[in-house]
């Protein structure tokens, strides 16, 4: 079973319509017991980070993501459900989950670019990454963000982008995949990442 985490996040039956898609067994849910006991967990977000952050504490869904980290059970954040795990944002001057260091960053705005960046973009993958495994290099993916992550860990950090700043954009440790674009929204490139995700794949 998938847990999806149901925290008013505006993705939701996206990333849900996905994973049936491909054949999963997958709930949206905001009980924590049906969540501490799924196979995978997934946290979407779409949205501003210090209203996500107030939803997943009025919920208290914040120590439920903590405990999934916790117990090592396979965890993917999408865009702003990356962003929430880190130290801080400078969206709203808001604290995260702290679950990895890093800080989360406004695009610069004297780069002459359009903010959000929203459409696709080719990932340079830095590292061999779970979720690439069997996915077209470069991947062309889908985006819609203003803000990005600055992994203090650059091991962690699986592939980046630039957009007038190097954002990191995929990030992989042992039990969690992080990625700031829609895998959801990316065609197969994106179904091939959740597919792999959802069946555990290994390196």
């Amino acid at each position: 079973m998938i847990a999806i985490l149901d925290y008013d996040a505006g993705n939701l039956r996206s990333v849900e319509k996905a994973f049936l898609y491909l054949g999963q067994d997958v709930t949206v849910t905001a009980d924590p017991k049906e969540i501490l006991s799924a196979d995978r967990v997934v946290l979407p977000g779409v949205g501003a980070f210090r209203d996500a952050m107030d939803k997943l504490k009025a919920a208290k869904l914040d120590t439920v993501v903590k405990e999934v980290v916790a117990k090592k059970t396979p965890f993917l954040g999408i865009c702003l459900g990356m962003q929430l795990l880190y130290e801080y944002s400078e969206e709203g001057d808001c604290e995260g989950l702290g679950l990895l260091k890093g800080t989360v960053k406004r695009f610069p705005a004297d780069s002459g670019l359009k903010i959000p960046q929203i459409g696709w973009n080719h990932l340079n993958v830095q590292k061999e990454s779970r979720l690439l495994t069997g996915v077209e290099i470069p991947p062309y993916v889908y985006f819609v963000h203003s803000y990005y992550v600055d992994a203090a860990d650059k091991s962690t950090v699986a592939a980046t982008v630039e957009y007038g700043a190097v954002a990191d954009v995929l990030v992989e440790t042992e039990s969690i995949h992080l990625t700031q674009f829609h895998p959801e929204k990316s065609g197969k490139t994106g179904l091939r990442m959740l597919e792999n995700f959802a069946n555990g794949v290994t390196l």
